[in-house]
């Protein structure tokens, strides 16, 4: 299954802490690949494990394993992964058994008729109600501000053509809004029904504080997709308005101070102009700054679909 020269998929598993689920899913997994008939590998990725998964990667046969000195969490084990692939197709599953590698010829199918990033939709969704509730207030809130069309963004289940799973690059937990990132650059992004499982070993590492965290990835998120290239568009405007503002606040105070003599020292007010007067200016000297950046970076390529 790990053979030299080019694959037609690989299938890269991000791990933490699940040593009881590792020797079922790589037996799954053979299994599933298997049936494929085409050359094929697994690169399991721990993420520093602390219960003895290295241990369990290491017992097992035609895998590959990467291991990380300690946590750094599941976006940088996605883009490890990714980067050793050598598969034209990229797949990612959990580790802990719930996401069935029966429904690996799924996402190939949809693949192979077009598609750059196939995204997996656990219609029937065997989680506790917490996890469940704070996945779909998640979900929720990444269609509204992000304009994804997935149901289930955060599936870990998700195929991807190689030259699209390469050319991203993670940071925080950015490894949630894969649909959106993926989307924004142009490829096509659908989904695919798949069966989901309930978990047999170990604990969720995801709890309602982890909507929180996730919420400011998004915030991050639409910044970068809105304001990525054109920095002076977002810090330009806010500037611009506050420092209106505290013009307007400033020049109302003098005509008052000349026109009706009266004092203008002691009032809240002239404290709020010269804030918003300087706040104006800050921000326009940051977006200036974040200009000179972008252009500086002007050279890196963009992606590209098509190239003969």
């Amino acid at each position: 299954m790990n053979e030299k020269g080019p694959l037609f998929v690989s299938v890269v598993i991000p791990l933490y802490n699940e040593r009881e689920s590792v020797a079922q899913l790589h037996k799954e997994l053979q299994e599933a690949l298997g049936e494929l008939g085409r050359p094929s590998e697994i690169i399991y990725v721990d993420d520093g494990s602390r219960d003895g998964t290295l241990e369990s990667l290491k017992m097992l046969q035609g895998a590959r394993v990467i291991s990380f000195s300690r946590n750094f969490g599941k976006s940088k084990a996605m883009e490890k992964g990714f980067a050793e692939a050598r598969g034209e197709y990229i797949l990612t599953l959990d580790g802990d058994l719930q996401d069935d590698p029966r429904e690996i010829p799924k996402f190939l199918e949809a693949l192979e008729q077009g598609s750059d990033l196939v995204v997996g939709w656990k219609v029937d969704r065997r989680d506790p109600f917490e996890k469940r509730f704070v996945s779909k207030v998640a979900n929720g809130l990444a269609r509204a501000l992000a304009g994804s069309a997935v149901h289930d963004m955060n599936c870990g289940f998700k195929g991807f053509r190689a030259e699209v799973a390469k050319s991203l690059r993670f940071y925080g937990d950015m490894h949630r809004y894969v649909p959106a990132v993926v989307s924004a650059l142009g490829y096509k992004v659908t989904e695919v029904p798949v069966a989901h499982r309930a978990r047999k070993y170990g604990r969720s590492k995801y709890g309602a504080w982890r909507l929180f965290a996730g919420f400011f990835d998004l915030l991050t998120l639409l910044f970068v997709r809105r304001f990525f290239d054109r920095p002076m568009h977002f810090f330009g405007l806010w500037g611009v308005g506050a420092g209106f503002v505290g013009g307007l606040i400033l020049i109302y105070l003098t005509w008052i101070k000349f026109a009706a003599g009266e004092t203008i020292g002691n009032r809240p007010l002239l404290f709020l102009g010269i804030l918003l007067v300087v706040i104006g200016f800050q921000l326009l000297s940051l977006g200036l700054l974040g200009e000179l950046v972008v252009r500086q970076k002007s050279g890196e390529t963009v992606p590209v679909r098509y190239r003969q």
